[in-house]
């Protein structure tokens, strides 16, 4: 399958070409030409899957073209070793857990997968070229990419995060393994960091002298991966409760990438009624689905801050999924936006009446739920990331220690390793030139 830019001026490429690059040469992002529907006979069945058998049926309607079955097999495979449960929490809400993975976010299965695939991508071209991979994060992105890309061969991976605004547990994932992996903290803000990495793929003298690719979520390989965990969710919810219509998924969103996997999900044939965009005070998409313009602003620092995104990148793949219809998009997506003591007072009160325990993300998307279903609509959000990540925020709201997974625990022991940075693009690119 070829893949085209959303920017238009650009010629068609190849998956690995897609994958590699990240973004196109016209600096717009990758889509795919078609979007194949699954059987019929898929979603009959579905409840008899499991995660791994499920996610390949999707990757191979994604990637089967340009990947060998029994490697794409073994990408799908090895990239979930972990399952993604759905938990009841009220009446007709679901918690759809994200973080059983190795760094306890959503991101570990695009990264994980990405990891994978762009492996196997410079294998097939001989290997002889190092890519050097460059992300931007506010906080799981770093980690979960980090963690997916630790040792693989041929690839360098630059994490730029914005300083004093990712909390120490999500900094120490990222900033503490060594090896292939290299963090820098930016005297700024997430957008500042995006804007370095994007202004790297623009740059000529760079990408002469450098083979760059990205693993934030305008990477194909990272965000429709994220596909997987939404047809679990169906096959969970028809296997333990025999629904299989009126469903509306609520995704905490940031720079957009996850919801909009969710979208091509839809595409595909999952029956998902509508879908709920869940902000916090950076409500830039909810201000569009509002008035039809798009105006982005710099973020603004949340206790959510994996959604502290003022200028959330795949929006234009939502545009260009719905033809730039504004009147296409509000049928399908709404939007809400919640304040820091919005975001408390539903974790706190969560945990008191239910004993689910939220994370700030997955408060906001529990709340658009409670506030926004409609009767005979079942509800799933996604807990994009364990609570134990905002560790002193969570303690703080519910007033309890929470115990610390032990994958959180190994990170926390070693020590921090990264470089200081100003926001200012040359100092980057400098740093680039003589690495």
């Amino acid at each position: 399958m070829k893949y085209y830019s959303t920017n238009g001026s650009a010629a068609p490429a190849s998956l690995s070409d897609a994958v590699i690059k990240g973004l196109a040469p016209d600096k717009g992002l990758y889509m795919p030409e078609k979007t194949s529907k699954l059987p019929d006979s898929f979603f009959e069945n579905i409840e008899k899957l499991d995660f791994q058998e499920i996610s390949f049926e999707v990757a191979d309607a994604f990637f089967g073209e340009d990947i060998p079955e029994d490697k794409l097999k073994e990408i799908v495979y090895d990239t979930l070793s972990f399952d993604t449960p759905l938990i009841r929490v009220s009446e007709n809400i679901h918690s759809l857990e994200l973080f059983h993975g190795p760094t306890l976010a959503f991101k570990d299965v695009g990264a994980r997968f990405m990891a994978r695939m762009l492996g196997y991508f410079i294998a097939q071209e001989g290997g002889n070229e190092k890519v050097t991979v460059l992300v931007a994060t506010s906080g799981d992105t770093g980690s979960a990419v980090a963690n997916g890309f630790l040792g693989v061969d041929g690839i360098n991976v630059i994490v730029l995060y914005p300083k004093g605004k990712v909390s120490e547990i999500q900094e120490k994932q990222f900033t503490t393994l060594g090896q292939n992996i290299t963090a820098i903290e930016i005297d700024g803000t997430f957008d500042d960091c995006q804007r370095l990495v994007k202004s790297a793929f623009m740059d000529e003298e760079l990408n002469k002298k450098m083979n760059l690719s990205s693993a934030n979520s305008i990477n194909v390989a990272r965000f429709l991966p994220q596909a997987f965990y939404y047809f679990n969710a169906f096959a969970q919810l028809k296997r333990k409760e025999g629904i299989t219509e009126n469903i509306v998924v609520s995704v905490p969103s940031g720079n957009f990438g996850n919801i909009t996997a969710g979208l091509f999900a839809k595409r595909m044939g999952l029956p998902v009624k509508r879908f709920i965009a869940a902000n916090n005070r950076n409500d830039i998409f909810m201000k569009y689905l509002q008035s039809g313009k798009y105006d982005p602003k710099p973020s603004i620092a949340t206790i959510a801050n994996a959604m502290d995104v003022g200028d959330p990148s795949n929006f234009a793949r939502i545009l260009e999924l719905y033809g730039n219809s504004h009147e296409a998009i509000t049928a399908e997506i709404s939007g809400c936006s919640y304040t820091d003591e919005e975001i408390r007072e539903t974790v706190k009160s969560t945990f008191e009446e239910t004993g689910y325990l939220l994370d700030p993300h997955g408060a906001c998307g529990y709340k658009a739920l409670q506030e926004g279903l409609e009767e005979g609509e079942t509800g799933i959000f996604l807990e994009t990331a364990h609570p134990a990540k905002f560790l002193e925020t969570v303690e703080e709201i519910i007033g309890a220690d929470i115990k610390i997974p032990e994958k959180l625990e190994r990170f926390m022991q070693d020590e921090k390793q990264s470089i200081g940075m100003s926001s200012d693009f040359h100092d980057f690119k400098e740093y680039l030139l003589k690495r």
